[in-house]
């Protein structure tokens, strides 16, 4: 497996590791509406984009072009960008309706493109 096929995966298991971290308890950093929590949700997620840029830039630049990568690199992103959109509807920053649209578009196009 080369090193492009490497940092999906890792973004893959970035995903579930996103959902753990938001289940753990809040706890408030010296009195301010930010919490332990949500700073470690924002690293994880900044991690997974950082890999995604990386997994692109490498494979394009070596040549390493897989028919896996073609196949889960957009997964991984689409898990990667939904999971984070539930997240934010369940801490109240964004409102139901609006992930459910873009979750719905984001479906209906990766329905187009098979």
């Amino acid at each position: 497996m080369n090193l492009p096929n490497k940092l999906t995966v890792i973004r893959v298991l970035l995903v579930p590791l996103l959902i753990l971290v938001y289940m753990f308890p809040v706890y408030h950093i010296l009195d301010t509406d930010i919490s332990l929590v949500n700073i470690i949700i924002l690293v994880i997620f900044i991690v997974a984009s950082i890999t995604d840029y990386f997994d692109g830039r490498i494979a394009r630049s070596k040549k390493l072009i897989t028919t896996f990568g073609k196949f889960a690199d957009p997964l991984a992103d689409k898990m990667l960008n939904m999971v984070a959109f539930v997240v934010l509807v369940g801490l109240h920053v964004v409102p139901m309706w609006a992930v459910a649209i873009i979750i719905c578009r984001e479906l209906a196009v990766t329905g187009l493109r098979l």
